[in-house]
């Protein structure tokens, strides 16, 4: 095992599947709500920089209230039923798409070598993820399955990743948190101060980010040997 690492912690979209392949299944949706998606997509942009300051008011005790309200402030329409249209076809509309999804090669094995060493195991998504790792084959592996939103905010803000340090009964300085996006993920966990590791495209240069991850990888083999080595 990995010295000083007792727990591994996953994000979900983009990092245990690919995105294009629920971007494909999703052009039927695209096409008819696109202004739904567009303003939803803006209202997040917006949500992610009021989280930047501290006296913002985040985390918030109803997110996806507030979060209708600036989405629907977009498409200039009432809030209510913006939220409930985000919740129909968005939050519970897209999970059935999961089912037709694979995840990453050798991500399932790798999960399970990383289970069978002792590590525990947490996964911190921004968008609800019980129903897709079920549809996906990967549930029933984990000590813990955080959603962000749920915390009342969504990533880079250290409200969730709070959360889970305390559901998996430790201090951030002994998880390693494992995501594709280098200003979410990276970002977001280096700032309560877990270990980060990168999964990038193998195509894209590294730059110089800070803070820098403590592990790039572009295949989950990798990962797997880092972390048993």
């Amino acid at each position: 095992m990995r010295p000083g690492i007792e727990a591994i912690a996953f994000d979900l979209d983009g990092t245990l599947y690919p995105n294009y392949r629920l971007n494909i299944k999703l052009i039927p949706f695209i096409l008819k709500e696109w202004r739904l998606l567009s303003a939803f997509g803006w209202a997040r942009n917006v949500i992610r920089k009021e989280q930047e300051n501290p006296s913002s008011g985040y985390p918030l005790a109803d997110f996806y209230s507030h979060q209708a309200f600036v989405t629907a402030g977009f498409l200039r329409q009432p809030s209510p039923p913006i939220k409930e249209k985000i919740d129909r076809l968005m939050y519970r509309g897209w999970e059935p798409i999961f089912k037709k999804i694979s995840p990453f090669p050798h991500v399932a094995q790798t999960l399970a070598s990383l289970r069978a060493a002792g590590y525990k195991m947490g996964l911190l998504s921004d968008f609800p993820p019980e129903t897709k790792l079920e549809y996906m084959g990967l549930s029933g592996i984990w000590d813990t399955v955080l959603c962000s939103e749920q915390c009342g905010a969504l990533k880079p803000h250290a409200c969730s990743f709070k959360a889970l340090s305390a559901a998996l009964a430790l201090p951030p300085e002994k998880i390693l948190y494992v995501g594709n996006s280098y200003p979410y993920d990276v970002v977001g966990a280096s700032r309560v101060g877990m270990k980060t590791a990168w999964l990038k495209s193998p195509i894209i240069p590294v730059g110089r980010k800070h803070p820098a991850p403590d592990f790039i990888f572009s295949d989950y083999r990798q990962l797997r040997d880092y972390m048993l080595a």
